[in-house]
């Protein structure tokens, strides 16, 4: 594979007020997107230390007590995910939920060598849902978190290759990976490594890229397509998988492509029925006028808004509580200290303030306001104006500041 070779490096304690910087990779992020996004393995020693992030006693504590259910648990033992129903039950009086985990039935899978996935922690976890949220906003990318817990000796899973980028976060014990270059470079998200299972298998008996043991606040990153497989050392393993569902090039062409359609649809020629009996030539017509329209539309779309909503569904805005934003609504006054929600994805377009919290019509004079509030400064109701904040606040966009 061309480009460059996997890099190894000892961050140390790196100050910085960016988390891909101070707690990553030790690298600025502008030499981390010249010399490593998307390119090549980065192994950094002693990133940092990630207790404040997840633990042992964090895992038993979602297992035991959470109530959880799949699929934000999974269990694999050599490379075969096990039936859900082996450790799940009903969820007891009170609780008319026939899948929720059974915590017994999981110790046993785990003492018999299963590795515990708990999926999705950034939607369970506070420490792992503020921390992926930070990232993904330093990133430009959606990021998702998964922990795996792996038994002494163990693995969870064979050689494969995932379709996004990862950064892996050991927390506790340690675990051998070895990584080899892709079969398949930047694969889609509908590109799965089982599309490709012999030539994975394969390079999978070569020479490894890196072969290596992961201690704790070491950080793995791997851009999507590179092959990797992990095994527990001498004690139980457990590490933070975050993954980084990077925008595309082929996302770009999606929504170009939805955006010339939609200017298609309002050329009354484009909607006639094609006539009866067309075949042969006539068919070749045909396409051929349609690819005309179609080149025609691509160069007058915009693509701009539909990207932006794309990138706005593909993550969610931080947590609300609805009974603290109540709060916030009825003792609304002027002094009042309000903040734009963070990872809003927020945007005007006109007057429509566009977020993943959904969409609000404002006024022209609203708009001096709203784009104050957009440079992500506290600001007083007053300074807001008491009716839009109320408005903001009720819509979940706006909400208290911290004191």
């Amino acid at each position: 594979m061309s480009g460059p070779p996997a890099q190894l490096r000892d961050a140390g304690a790196t100050a910085g007020a960016d988390i891909l910087q101070s707690r990553l990779t030790g690298l600025s992020p502008q030499d981390f997107a010249r010399d490593v996004w998307a390119r090549t393995a980065l192994l950094t020693r002693r990133a940092s230390d990630f207790d404040d992030l997840f633990s042992a006693g964090a895992a038993d504590e979602l297992i035991s007590r959470r109530g959880l259910r799949t699929p934000f648990l999974r269990l694999a033992k050599d490379g075969a995910t096990l039936d859900e129903a082996s450790f799940t039950a009903p969820g007891g009086v009170g609780a008319t939920i026939a899948d929720q985990i059974d915590d017994t039935a999981v110790w046993r899978a785990f003492a018999d060598g299963a590795t515990l996935v708990l999926q999705a922690l950034h939607r369970t976890w506070e420490p792992v849902a503020d921390f992926s949220t930070r990232l993904g906003t330093e990133l430009g990318h959606p990021v998702q978190a998964n922990a795996y817990i792996t038994p002494p000796q163990n693995r969870g899973f064979d050689a494969h290759y995932d379709v996004h980028d990862v950064f892996v976060l050991q927390i506790h014990g340690s675990k051998r990976w070895v990584i080899h270059e892709p079969v398949h470079p930047d694969p889609l998200r509908n590109e799965p490594w089982t599309d490709h299972r012999a030539a994975v298998t394969s390079a999978a008996r070569g020479t490894p890229r890196i072969d290596t043991v992961l201690e704790p606040g070491d950080v793995l990153y791997l851009p999507r397509g590179w092959l990797h497989a992990a095994r527990a050392q001498g004690q139980v393993s457990i590490h933070l998988t975050l993954g980084i569902h990077t925008h595309t090039r082929y996302t770009l062409a999606e929504q170009l492509a939805q955006a010339a359609l939609a200017v298609l649809r309002e050329d009354p020629g484009m909607r006639q029925s094609l006539p009866p009996g067309t075949d042969g030539p006539a068919d070749k017509d045909e396409i051929d006028t349609v690819r005309e329209h179609l080149i025609a539309a691509l160069g007058r779309a915009d693509s701009t808004p539909l990207f932006n909503r794309a990138r706005r569904s593909q993550a969610r805005p931080a947590p609300l509580g609805p009974l603290a934003q109540h709060t916030a609504l009825h003792t609304l006054a002027p002094e009042t200290p309000l903040m734009l929600r963070p990872a809003l994805a927020a945007r005007l377009d006109g007057t429509r303030l566009s977020s993943r919290a959904g969409f609000l019509d404002c006024t022209s004079a609203d708009l001096p306001a709203l784009t104050r509030l957009l440079d992500g400064q506290t600001r007083t109701a007053d300074d807001i104006g008491l009716n839009l904040a109320a408005r903001l606040l009720r819509a979940g966009i706006l909400v208290p500041a911290p004191p």
